[in-house]
């Protein structure tokens, strides 16, 4: 997931969890913390030996709180990518672009088009795994496949464009 702490952009990752150990994956760099959430909003956090309490205000929606740790104050957002990903399909839905693009870093899982295929709007394109989460990816009009621009199993990055569409 994403979250955006202030101006900061952090991709995280939550890798394993036992109890309240967790293992995590911060911008590519692993994480093992000791967290245990208290009932008046705080928390206590250990991370290499070193001990912490952060105060925790839950904002509206759940995806966004107001973070206190070392008498210093943050706001946090949390992104669901998949969220983000609805809220472009939606836009997507006005108008079919002439290309899919993925609003997300993850895998192709399938592809069940050829390039030339008559594509009719609902259709899945091509299918991205993110975040342990399969997305089909649809078009929203009435199209045609021109280029598939990547190939099953590809890594995939952010905006890239997975493929052109003739309207």
């Amino acid at each position: 997931m994403e979250v955006h702490i202030g101006d900061r952009v952090a991709e995280v990752e939550l890798l394993s969890r036992e109890g309240t150990q967790l293992s995590l994956q911060i911008d590519g760099q692993p994480f093992n913390v000791d967290l245990v959430l208290g009932d008046n909003g705080g928390c206590s956090i250990i991370h290499e030996g070193n001990s912490f309490n952060a105060g925790i205000v839950r904002g509206e929606g759940g995806r966004a709180y107001d973070v206190t740790i070392l008498n210093r104050s943050y706001h946090v957002d949390i992104v669901d990518p998949k969220a983000r990903y609805q809220g472009n399909r939606r836009t997507a839905i006005e108008k079919q672009a002439n290309r899919i693009v993925s609003p997300m870093p993850g895998r192709v899982v399938s592809i069940p088009v050829a390039e030339g295929d008559r594509l009719a709007a609902g259709d899945v394109a091509v299918v991205v795994e993110a975040m342990k989460m399969q997305n089909n990816y649809k078009v929203s009009a009435d199209c045609s496949v021109g280029r598939i621009l990547v190939a099953e199993g590809d890594t995939i990055e952010s905006n890239q464009t997975l493929m052109e569409l003739i309207l």
